[in-house]
């Protein structure tokens, strides 16, 4: 068996002696008086250098031999090429050998598995880079980015491609990833209480005829909700708090459009259930708005005992549109009432009692008044949840602002661009890893994602490797 290498031309230097030259140079030289210019061309000479140690490391990696057994699999090798692949410095190209399984179209490259290149193209670190860029920044920014950093500068299409290969793999095992995630997380020593939220936002959606079928819906006298071209994405978090009400941490979860968001609550119940695992002492509280879908689910999912809390938020809006239908919209009357019964319903032991005896009083002035009967039903529906003072006196959560933050800052800030759409495959490659970051989970989900693309290769007992050396030459 041989090890195959990258090929130098005889002629020309090798990075690593232009990179000598260079300080030998610069022994006796003047100071420079360009000193970007000097900047740049240590910086190109460094990554030629990196390059070339990767490139040569890579080769050794292949294995240039009839068979290869992988995963107890024989393989017979079927054909010997160079190709390019994308490193941190730069692309590089290294002549591998391809395997193929009796009945299998497909071939391998041992090089590649044992080196856990991703999607055939990128070095790990070089991957990760791009995913960590493009959960952050679009694809034609991220492009952008790396040609200004320099060495790395893989195309805007390449970018859009990586995302999406990574979350269909990560899709494949989220369960379990996920599980392996919290399995060395820790809940805060300081931690009181764990506040479990979910909500909704709008995503703009590349679905072809959707102004057409709002259009047949409302001709049809159907009810049509949200702006055409949008549907329902969703995000949930878990928040630990001292006793005295403060945030100590947040993890955040965001999916595309689903059913009944079955996805996202499933992954809220799992980090509720590890956090509870871990400390059975946590108050759990259940906070979100109105939103009927949002309580069938905290009712489920919360253990006995816990608190429910209507988002204090939410509540006020409602008051205000109770009383502007009450004394008219945009009155002063409606204004100074609002600021009465908004105070009365944060700052005094069960306010939400008295604010529905006023929107009552109101309701009995103002029967034909069909929305303001409405708000006064939501009041009584949710009174229970309203009991603000107390829940602050408990330093509790008195609103959802964790989860209204999360939907800005995994979905508005970088999925309502310009002129964006997305389909549910391609913004979950995007949620998927945004969400990692802003959770601090990001490092440790690439490690478990890249192990996936790595695998051990053995030769067949009657192949005899031959040893070889490392085809560089020694650090300067």
């Amino acid at each position: 068996m041989t090890t195959s290498h990258a090929t130098t031309a005889e002629s020309i230097p090798s990075p690593i002696a232009r990179l000598q030259d260079l300080l030998d140079e610069r022994q006796d030289a003047p100071v420079t008086n360009d000193f970007r210019a000097f900047e740049q061309e240590v910086h190109s000479l460094v990554a030629a250098v990196e390059r070339d140690i990767i490139a040569n490391e890579l080769a050794r990696l292949d294995i240039d031999a009839p068979a290869v057994m992988v995963r107890g699999v024989l393989h017979k090798v079927v054909l010997r090429c160079t190709k390019t692949y994308l490193t941190r410095a730069g692309e590089v190209q290294v002549e591998r050998s391809l395997y193929r399984a009796a009945g299998v179209s497909t071939a391998i490259c041992p090089m590649e598995i044992r080196a856990g290149i991703v999607e055939g193209f990128w070095t790990p670190w070089a991957a990760m880079l791009a995913v960590w860029a493009l959960a952050h920044l679009t694809a034609t920014e991220s492009a952008e980015w790396f040609a200004r950093l320099g060495d790395m500068s893989p195309s805007r299409s390449i970018l859009d491609r990586l995302p999406r290969a990574l979350s269909a793999r990560w899709e494949q095992d989220r369960e379990d990833f996920e599980a392996s995630l919290r399995a060395v997380e820790v809940v805060p020593d300081k931690a009181k209480t764990v506040a479990i939220s979910l909500d909704g936002i709008m995503v703009p959606m590349k679905e072809g005829g959707r102004q057409r079928k709002r259009a047949e819906a409302k001709a049809e006298g159907k009810e049509t909700r949200g702006p055409a071209g949008y549907r329902e994405a969703s995000c949930g978090t878990i928040s630990f708090y001292d006793g005295e009400g403060h945030r100590l941490e947040s993890r955040a979860f965001g999916r595309m459009p689903q059913k009944k968001k079955e996805a996202l609550k499933a992954m809220l119940a799992e980090e509720l259930s590890a956090s509870l695992a871990q400390r059975p002492d946590l108050v759990v509280v259940g906070v979100a708005d109105g939103a009927k879908d949002n309580w069938t689910y905290l009712d489920e999912v919360l253990p006995s005992g816990s608190v429910k809390v209507l988002d204090f938020f939410h509540a006020a809006e409602h008051l205000h549109r109770a009383l502007e239908q009450a004394h008219g919209q945009g009155s002063a009357k409606a204004g100074s009432e609002f600021e009465r019964l908004r105070h009365i319903l944060r700052h005094e032991e069960f306010g939400v009692t008295r604010v529905i005896g006023a929107l009552a009083y109101q309701a009995r002035q103002h029967p034909r008044r069909k929305k303001l009967q409405g708000e006064l039903k939501y009041f009584r529906r949710h009174s229970k949840k309203m009991n603000y003072a107390h829940l602050e006196a408990w330093g509790l959560p008195l609103g959802s602002g964790v989860v209204e933050a999360a939907n800005k800052t995994l979905v508005t800030v970088r999925m309502k661009r310009s002129g964006a759409r997305w389909t549910v495959e391609g913004g979950q490659a995007i949620l998927t890893f945004r969400a990692l970051c802003k959770g601090q989970r990001f490092d440790r989900a690439w490690a478990l994602l890249a192990q996936t693309y790595e695998q051990h290769v053995e030769l067949p007992d009657n192949v005899i490797p031959i040893p070889t050396a490392w085809h560089g030459e020694p650090s300067v």
